[in-house]
């Protein structure tokens, strides 16, 4: 009689375990997959953790990021995934992205575009919508603090001067970066984009305040006002 294979994770080799693999030789040791495994906790009859999330990552080729935006429903069309761990998946994520947006600006200087880029780009750079945000800058050219304005569908949104001037008062800054992001992957300004920026910068102005450049973020791209000289 063929003996039964088992696939569930108390039954595999001790080296093989996700959680014990993690206290053995530290998180680095472990692939992708096996650390996806230690947040669905478990597989189906057929098939193990592991294989359940190689088989979730293959459907994205293997990239995290597109994992990331993924929807609880489309998480759960997998078998063995319900919205717990769907909703696991989805929180776990999130938290690594708001770690990553974190680590950008503490103590930033802003010395480039790059730099601004490197700071929006995990925040709205891959949203289905857009979104607009300021940069308020210290005396040093230092990120003090990042505030959404406005959220709106991906035909735009609508930004209110008055309360990005305010905050800026409020938080003692000098410069300002605006930024906001293309759903559609254009880089190039819009006429209304244009327009805010010459607004928000003729405004500034009568405050003693800067603003130093406008940063159209994509997923992969980015396009500074500054940079081409139409600020």
């Amino acid at each position: 009689m063929e003996e039964k294979t088992n696939f569930s994770i108390k039954y595999w080799a001790e080296d093989d375990k996700p959680r014990e693999k993690l206290v053995l030789k530290g998180r680095a040791a472990l692939s992708d997959a096996e650390l996806l495994a230690i947040l669905i906790g478990s597989g189906s009859r057929n098939e193990s953790a592991v294989e359940l999330s190689k088989r979730i990552l293959a459907s994205v080729q293997n990239n995290l990021n597109a994992l990331g935006k993924m929807s609880i429903n489309q998480l759960m069309t997998f078998k063995g995934i319900g919205e717990a761990k769907a909703i696991s998946i989805i929180a776990a994520v999130e938290l690594a992205r708001r770690r990553k947006s974190e680590e950008a600006t503490q103590l930033v200087k802003i010395t480039s575009s790059k730099i601004i880029f490197e700071i929006m780009q995990p925040l709205i750079g891959e949203l289905p919508h857009e979104e607009f945000w300021v940069l308020y800058l210290n005396n040093s050219n230092k990120v003090i603090k990042k505030e959404q304005l406005s959220k709106g569908g991906i035909t735009g949104t609508v930004v209110d001067v008055r309360l990005i001037l305010k905050l800026a008062l409020e938080n003692n800054a000098t410069s300002l970066i605006l930024s906001h992001n293309h759903p559609s992957g254009r880089l190039e300004p819009s006429e209304p984009d244009i327009e805010i920026t010459q607004k928000l910068k003729s405004a500034a102005r009568q405050l003693e305040l800067s603003v130093i450049d406008h940063i159209i973020v994509t997923e992969n791209g980015y396009y500074s006002f500054a940079d081409e000289g139409v600020m």
